[in-house]
């Protein structure tokens, strides 16, 4: 008869306490950057077809697209490890508000969507909350982890948006910032897909102290 010995869930140290990771928490993260990944893809590949075909089948791809990017970051929202509850509550809500309006202005229009937000660009203080929440997210990164590409994109994002919103980025500005964001938004989703998944849960006896100091409050 063979015994088989099963492994016990590695404990770590914490700044409150000792904690381990389950393989929900793992399963989290994967979850977490599969959405980082497929945002990235649909971004790039929606930029690639703004810059180099320009096309009206090319413009009405980017609807689609532009779905499922919005939706892979609502799930990577949904699955992120952020310490702060409140700030984590907002970036969700800054997704919800940038889908509704997203849904709102692809629907009141007989152009394409994309059409409609470079015509008009006051749309952007609608869905420019989806960005306001990827945004959040390179900003978190880049503090967490200190990549030099969350870095740039933290504020090249409201750069290229609140230029395009104010028009006073130049036509040949824009072209290069926003291939400057697919390229870097694209380099960040491979080294998450590539990072060992503990450093993205984070510190569990945090998240169970700030949990108890909430309760103690209640």
């Amino acid at each position: 008869m063979t015994t088989q010995t099963i492994s016990s869930p590695e404990v770590y140290q914490g700044q409150f306490g000792e904690f381990t990771i389950t393989q929900s928490d793992r399963q989290s993260v994967i979850i977490y950057r599969a959405g980082l990944m497929i945002a990235a893809l649909c971004f790039a590949i929606g930029s690639g077809l703004v810059l180099f075909y320009p096309q009206p089948a090319a413009i009405a791809a980017l609807t689609p697209l532009y779905t499922c990017f919005s939706i892979a970051l609502g799930v990577s929202l949904l699955t992120i490890h952020i310490y702060m509850a409140f700030l984590h509550r907002i970036l969700q809500v800054f997704w919800i508000i940038g889908s509704i309006c997203a849904f709102i202005f692809g629907h009141s229009d007989s152009q394409a969507f994309a059409i409609t937000i470079y015509n008009q660009p006051l749309t952007i203080l609608g869905i420019g909350f989806t960005f306001a929440a990827l945004t959040g997210i390179f900003f978190k990164e880049g503090f967490c982890f200190h990549r030099l590409e969350t870095k740039i994109l933290t504020p090249l994002v409201p750069l290229l948006l609140l230029g395009h919103l104010t028009g006073i980025l130049s036509t040949q500005a824009e072209p290069i910032l926003l291939a400057t964001w697919a390229i870097l938004f694209l380099i960040f989703a491979v080294r998450k897909i590539i990072q060992p998944i503990p450093p993205d849960i984070g510190d569990k006896s945090v998240f169970d102290y700030l949990k108890n100091q909430h309760l103690a409050k209640v």
